[in-house]
């Protein structure tokens, strides 16, 4: 939520106008989207989300039985929940458009539907609810390569490919930035591990071997996703989800798992974790406000008083832009702490 706050302040977009070149520029690009075939740092974001939004749901399930409250009963909150989560998704896509617009792309309304997924098997194996994804990452694969429809007869081909015909299909139109609503199946894989991991993270394992199995886990994710991609069998493109994509951004975001459970659960390094945990404590508000409030108003606000001073000062605009971001990303920063402070907490 950190990150992507600062990218809704234009932070990268600021420091990217500054053209700057080695080290630096090539970090900096990490925090762009991949065109298409390809791995950023920034296509992780999603995957971790939808991967620790899974592990949340399982440790708020064990701390609900464990007050007597049924499988059945967590559900009707469940449901609830993906319900809002659906119109919040959906709903700014309208704020985006700045009209009523029916666009199914946004994170939380593919969480609305993978959440439920995950939960209808929450209660299940280990072995039963890696067979589930994996079935998820094949039907995903069959979809694309198997339903060529005319115009639409590239698995792999943006605009091209069976995503984009089903956005025809539910929507009416295609994304521009070549996105589709399907995701929601294979993504449902990265909720359903989400909830893999915070099953180890609650069992009577030792630190050590949560660490393990987490490692265990990154490794084989990244094999396979590289590896299909490699072989030419499958390409690696976040912006369709394929099954290679999602078992490779699976693998860096337990191995990601696996090093801040070392570093704080394990080694207590605990020291600045309340940067994060402020933001976390709010994480679905906080997005909201981003993504609404703090892009069409706070942005155009504070850029009005740095910009304006930072002129004065003869700074150059593409300095006082730079600066002007980083103030907005810790004024938002500031509002999860204040929030975190008073104990105020907003939930779904």
């Amino acid at each position: 939520m950190i990150l992507l706050a600062a990218e809704s302040c234009s932070v990268y977009e600021s420091f990217k106008k500054l053209e700057p070149g080695g080290i630096f520029g090539t970090v900096l690009n990490q925090f762009f989207h991949h065109p298409w075939h390809g791995l950023h740092f920034w296509d992780l974001l999603q995957p971790s989300f939808m991967l620790i939004a899974g592990t949340g749901m399982y440790i708020s399930y064990c701390h609900k039985q464990e007050k007597g409250i049924t499988w059945a009963q967590n559900f009707k909150h469940i449901a609830i929940r993906s319900v809002k989560l659906f119109l919040l998704g959906t709903g700014l896509h309208c704020v985006y458009a700045g009209k009523l617009v029916w666009e199914l792309w946004n994170v939380l309304t593919q969480l609305s539907v993978t959440s439920i997924v995950a939960y209808l098997i929450i209660n299940r194996s280990y072995k039963f609810q890696i067979a589930v994804s994996a079935i998820l990452l094949i039907i995903t694969e069959l979809l694309y390569r198997l339903i060529l429809v005319p115009g639409f007869d590239q698995p792999f081909v943006e605009y091209q490919n069976f995503g984009a015909y089903m956005d025809t299909v539910l929507m009416g139109k295609i994304n521009h930035d070549g996105w589709v609503a399907i995701n929601i199946i294979p993504t449902a894989a990265h909720t359903i591990w989400g909830v893999l991991a915070g099953k180890l993270l609650v069992s009577n394992y030792t630190a050590q071997q949560k660490v393990k199995y987490l490692l265990l886990a990154a490794i084989a994710g990244l094999i396979l996703g590289f590896g299909l991609d490699w072989l030419h069998i499958t390409p690696i493109i976040k912006r369709i989800a394929t099954s290679s994509f999602t078992l490779a951004s699976g693998g860096w975001v337990f191995l990601m798992m696996a090093f801040w459970y070392w570093l704080v659960d394990l080694k207590k390094c605990t020291k600045y974790a309340w940067i994060a945990v402020v933001v976390g404590a709010n994480a679905i508000f906080i997005y909201l406000f981003f993504e609404t409030v703090g892009y069409q108003w706070v942005n155009g606000f504070v850029a009005i008083f740095v910009r304006g001073f930072s002129s004065l000062a003869g700074m150059e605009p593409k300095i006082s832009a730079v600066l002007s971001a980083l103030v907005t990303w810790f004024l938002e920063w500031g509002l999860c702490y204040w929030l975190a402070k008073n104990k105020v907490f907003i939930k779904l």
